[in-house]
């Protein structure tokens, strides 16, 4: 995967998991009714993918790399 294309997915899922971590930290609004999108487990799932990409992208520039 190219440079470019791990820093567009980078931002997109960093921009994922603050928006997501926002909607999850409001209050419950019971006259809307429940919430049918579960905003806490999409942040994790979001930030994990973010530290992923962060560590292809430094795998990718040159980073040090360790055998298996």
């Amino acid at each position: 995967m190219s440079p470019s294309l791990t820093l567009i997915l980078l931002a997109v899922s960093t921009a994922v998991a603050v928006f997501s971590g926002w909607r999850g930290a409001r209050p419950p609004d019971l006259s809307m009714g429940p919430r049918m999108m579960p905003w806490r487990f999409i942040m994790l799932v979001a930030g994990a993918l973010t530290f992923l990409l962060l560590i292809h992208l430094a795998s990718v520039l040159g980073g040090r790399t360790f055998p298996v």
